[in-house]
């Protein structure tokens, strides 16, 4: 799938405003240096380099401290997660790579007249307060103590704010699925899609191609991820081999996709591990945004109910409370926050729905976290699995799934047959979330492939420092 990415201005304008800004803050880093070589010409100390620009994107630069604080912060939190580390070198490149991106991101965004204003912002910052149960001076108070800047933090989250909805404009938006495309899948599953299948949960690394790649370049990067499937089989554990070679997303993360039913995931993928153990790598995938080198961690299956026209299905009403898991509330703290909540159900202390306006950081919070009547497969597989071994009035344990932790309520349940529209519904949203995250990747290749970019990192290498 193709997208119109917006190209901001010419290239050779691009080149020359990326310039002027490159030579602007390199005035700027110049004279911070020369102050402290004249500061400390008296003691004979030599000249100390305060800061430098290691990339220009389009009309912005990345600086040297920028992506060292960058680093750090990612170096905390692997080692925190017991996540084996590539080197130093290899987590410069792929951090920097990954805020060209961002900041090309961030650009278009501007662009497009998407902005989060403070008072946004403000809300944003309170809800996640909340979730932590402070004040936000006392929230504040904290990040200080962890040596996080509360203005950094903002920043960031405002910066996720925003890249989120770009994506929706972008990506999410325009994705659509013909008609022909849903007859399609509904006569390859017999007229029945399956309202809950196997699940796999699969690990990635994205080695991506660029657009109008030269006969040089696709091998290059074949190469690359076949040097990738080596280590692999060499023994190296898959995280550290995806933060050296990745180029998705989530590549400091270990690659790891979490369990998706087959509907929720590429069929290229699907294909690829079908015939696999457990453990096993796969043959090396193409797609249109690259090579992918894939290992299936595990497959189970959920039932194999199915949803044709006519069909009774169960349907639940539910309702949850969700705490997400971020930089700042890690899985252990949303979890141990979700079991405080619980107690005060179990203790009747508070009602669901007064704790789900509260705490809960989805768009239902605001009607108490009702989520009204719910279908089969209309949820990821981990919510269907826990709201199922409920019954009407009883709440889950904190229950983990990709979008983070949740407490889940019954409320009621009821048995209608299913209508042709219901059944093409399903169709076309197990179309749409087979297709979406490829269709980001895509978006994203093309939007990083269309930017100016200049590197400069490589005089600041650490075998250079």
């Amino acid at each position: 799938m193709k997208f119109a990415v917006n190209p901001f201005i010419s290239c050779e304008v691009r080149r020359c405003a990326s310039m002027a800004a490159m030579l602007a803050v390199s005035a700027m880093l110049v004279s911070v240096e020369v102050h402290a070589q004249d500061k400390g010409a008296g003691a004979g100390k030599q000249p100390v380099l305060v800061d430098a620009i290691v990339a220009v994107v389009n009309t912005d630069v990345i600086t040297l401290k920028e992506l060292n604080d960058r680093i750090a912060l990612i170096e905390q939190r692997m080692k925190r997660q017991s996540m084996q580390m590539p080197s130093r070198e290899v987590l410069q490149k792929q951090l920097l790579e990954r805020m060209i991106v961002t900041r090309a991101q961030m650009q278009l965004a501007r662009e497009s007249g998407i902005r989060i204003d403070d008072i946004m912002l403000d809300r944003a910052v309170a809800r996640i307060a909340e979730q932590n149960q402070l004040s936000v001076q006392a929230f504040r108070d904290q990040l200080e103590r962890e040596g996080l800047s509360f203005a950094r933090f903002r920043e960031e989250i405002r910066e996720e704010i925003t890249l989120q909805r770009l994506r929706e404009r972008e990506v999410d938006n325009k994705l659509q699925i013909a008609d022909s495309e849903v007859d399609n899948y509904l006569a390859a599953a017999g007229g029945k899609p399956e309202s809950s299948q196997q699940e796999m949960n699969i690990a990635q690394i994205l080695v991506r191609v660029p657009e109008n790649a030269s006969a040089q370049q696709i091998a290059d990067r074949r190469k690359r991820a076949e040097t990738a499937i080596a280590q692999l089989k060499s023994g190296i554990d898959f995280s550290k081999v995806a933060a050296s070679f990745s180029d998705a997303g989530d590549a400091l993360s270990g690659g790891d996709l979490g369990w998706r039913s087959v509907s929720r995931l590429p069929q290229l993928f699907v294909d690829a591990v079908e015939k696999l153990g457990e453990g096993e790598i796969a043959p090396l995938v193409r797609s249109a945004n690259g090579f992918h080198v894939l290992k299936l961690n595990g497959r189970r299956v959920a039932g194999t109910a199915k949803a044709g026209v006519g069909t009774p299905v169960q349907q639940t009403r539910a309702r949850h409370i969700l705490i997400k898991v971020n930089q700042i509330v890690s899985p252990s703290e949303a979890r141990r926050k979700l079991v405080e909540l619980k107690q005060r159900l179990d203790n009747q202390a508070a009602k669901f729905e007064d704790l789900a306006r509260l705490y809960s950081n989805d768009g239902s919070a605001s009607k108490g976290g009702d989520l009204g009547w719910i279908y089969p497969g209309d949820t990821v597989p981990e919510f269907e699995r826990a709201m199922n071994a409920l019954g009407p009035g009883q709440v889950s344990e904190p229950i983990e799934s990709p979008f983070g932790y949740h407490l889940i309520e019954v409320l009621e349940r009821k048995t209608e047959e299913v209508s042709r529209e219901r059944q093409r519904l399903m169709a076309r949203q197990a179309l749409r979330d087979q297709k979406l995250e490829e269709a980001y990747e895509d978006w994203l290749r093309q939007l990083r492939d269309r930017a100016y970019v200049e590197y400069r990192l490589d005089e600041f290498s650490p075998r250079n420092q």
